[in-house]
């Protein structure tokens, strides 16, 4: 069994050059929901540096709220504020020698994709235009709007807690934040074997991603689970 170890980078978090040589995708901030062109440049040359494949990350231009607030847009403002991040870390990527894998929308409106079809078509249609993949929870509209289109990788959360219809848990709410590194070892397990994902994220922002991250190695590499990017 593989499984391909995530995290948001180049969110101007400071755990970057600890986190990247851990991981095998980085999933790099566009700019509008967190960092700017240098934190997204500095994350693509320690990428590099370290082999990690990349991935676009964009969000909501809501930086007061680190992305992670719902917005309503029209179909076609949401497709510009989609496609303008990705083709911008396209090009910065292009000019450090890498190539960007795959997307992954961030926060409220990675959320939103997941229960709604509209903006989840969005994201597809941005994806499929661009000639990407999405990165998405597994029974997502995303999911399901990407198939026979474009490809799809079943993303899991270590670090977060599950509702019952495989839903994140709001942040909101006082149980969304798996706090234990057993626990999110646990979680792991359980997302690889009964969810079928491919990528395992851990948040770049978390104050406990490195020991998360070190502690998801250490027990991935007991149980004779290949860490590798998926692609």
């Amino acid at each position: 069994m593989n499984i391909d170890l995530n995290s948001d980078l180049g969110e101007g978090c400071g755990l970057d050059a600890d986190l990247m040589p851990l991981v095998t995708s980085a999933n790099i901030s566009c700019g509008f929901h967190a960092g700017n062109a240098s934190t997204a440049r500095a994350a693509l040359k320690l990428a590099k540096q370290h082999g990690v494949q990349v991935g676009a990350h964009p969000g909501y231009a809501d930086r007061e709220h680190f992305g992670r607030r719902e917005h309503h847009l029209g179909s076609e403002e949401l497709y510009q504020l989609c496609s303008s991040q990705v083709l911008a870390l396209i090009n910065m990527a292009l000019a450090e020698g890498i190539t960007i894998r795959y997307i992954k929308p961030h926060g409220a409106l990675y959320n939103q994709a997941v229960v709604d079809d509209d903006i989840a078509g969005e994201l597809v249609q941005t994806a499929d235009v661009i000639g990407l993949p999405l990165m998405c929870l597994p029974g997502s509209r995303v999911e399901a709007l990407c198939k026979g289109r474009i490809g799809f990788i079943a993303e899991g959360f270590a670090d977060r807690r599950y509702r019952p219809d495989g839903t994140l848990v709001p942040r909101t709410e006082s149980n969304a934040f798996v706090h234990d590194v057993d626990e999110a070892v646990a979680q792991a397990d359980w997302l690889v074997r009964e969810r079928g994902i491919q990528s395992l994220c851990v948040h770049g922002d978390n104050p406990q991603a490195l020991a998360f991250v070190r502690g998801l190695r250490d027990a991935f590499t007991r149980h004779g689970i290949s860490i590798r990017a998926f692609a």
